[in-house]
């Protein structure tokens, strides 16, 4: 019988290099699984998205159809045709004064930000750290480290804006045709499960429609109520900070800490320390105002989502998919939440008493 060994115990040289070879083979396959499984769930977030904006389209052209007896695509086609005019007019209306107010921005920001280390350190605290070495231009990293996060960050926000091209596209193809997607997934399922299979849709569209409408809700309040404080205090670019606040609002959790920055920076170069302070206490009391009375009015039909849960599928989404998961981390919990009462608790489960809407348990 041949060994695989030499008198010395070590493996011959075939042996070796077929172990070798295995090994570099399951590493090449892993690398394969991970890099299809990343590429799919990139996929899948972008279908995710497009399912946010065709339902609700959808629904709004349903709503036409039942209520004025128009046909159902050209119910479609009148709603997807006054979102269009909301857009263009309102970027009409406020394009001069936004590209005044971002360009505004741009120059005070940097140099807030300067201004803020220099009044940090001339305090006491600020003084004793600069004893220790402590260099207060790192405290992002670096001049050169915070420019390539801003650079990062710009990166990303251009690759999501070329994804909406494929967004967008996608979304119209399904609210044209929602039965025959519908029907093809459907499809899959044993026909014992089917009636099953179509309620679960059922509650899914359901969910992640109230929950966009919801979104939006909240965050044009965000908006309106940020434009007024500030603009109560007196602050320059009212406008593009309030614009900023109310959009960034669709990110739960992250949202109002993101859109505070920029205007307390803006408020410590034009009022000082003070009016810094007047900024916070606004952002703090619009988010109060947010949390706890418009998305309860906006969403009280909705499953209950804790907060730590919503903010851990930020961290693992946001840190596998960027700022697409980031975004789009909300609406995917809501998804699984209604997947997992209905197919396990309750069916699995039998637990009968666990509702899916309306803040079921």
């Amino acid at each position: 019988m041949e060994q695989s060994t030499t008198p010395t115990g070590s493996l011959t040289r075939p042996v070796y290099i077929q172990r070798v070879g295995i090994a570099v083979g399951i590493t090449l396959v892993v690398l394969l699984l991970t890099g299809l499984l990343g590429t799919a769930f990139g996929v899948f977030l972008r279908v995710m998205a497009a399912l946010l904006i065709a339902l609700p389209l959808r629904a709004g052209g349903d709503w036409l159809h039942r209520r004025l007896g128009v046909p159902a695509w050209l119910g479609l086609l009148l709603v997807a045709l006054l979102v269009l005019g909301l857009l263009a007019g309102a970027g009409w209306l406020f394009s001069s004064r936004l590209d005044a107010q971002v360009g505004q921005l741009e120059q005070q920001l940097p140099s807030a930000y300067h201004s803020l280390l220099q009044r940090v350190g001339s305090t006491r605290w600020g003084k004793w750290l600069a004893q220790e070495n402590f260099d207060f231009s790192n405290v992002m990293g670096g001049g050169s480290a915070w420019l390539g996060r801003a650079t990062g960050l710009f990166s990303s926000t251009i690759g999501v804006l070329a994804d909406l091209y494929v967004i967008v596209f996608l979304a119209l193809f399904i609210a044209i045709q929602p039965k025959l997607y519908r029907a093809g997934i459907v499809m899959l399922v044993p026909q014992t499960g089917r009636p099953r299979a179509n309620q679960v849709l059922d509650q899914i569209s359901t969910t992640l429609v109230k929950w966009f409408v919801g979104q939006l809700f909240s965050m044009t309040m965000v908006g309106l109520l940020s434009a007024l404080g500030l603009w109560l205090l007196g602050l320059p670019a009212v406008a593009a900070l309030a614009l900023f606040a109310g959009l960034i609002t669709f990110i739960p959790n992250l949202g109002p800490l993101l859109s505070m920055l920029p205007a307390v920076l803006v408020a410590f170069f034009n009022g000082g320390p003070q009016m810094a302070l007047y900024v916070v206490g606004l952002y703090l009391l619009v988010q109060a105002i947010e949390s706890n009375l418009l998305t309860p009015l906006a969403q009280r039909s909705l499953i209950a989502m804790p907060p730590a849960l919503i903010f851990i599928a930020q961290l693992v989404i946001g840190s596998y998919a960027g700022i697409l998961g980031l975004i789009l981390a909300t609406p995917i919990m809501a998804m699984l939440i209604v997947l997992v009462k209905m197919l396990y608790v309750q069916d699995v489960l039998k637990d009968k008493s666990v509702q899916v809407g309306a803040g079921g348990n």
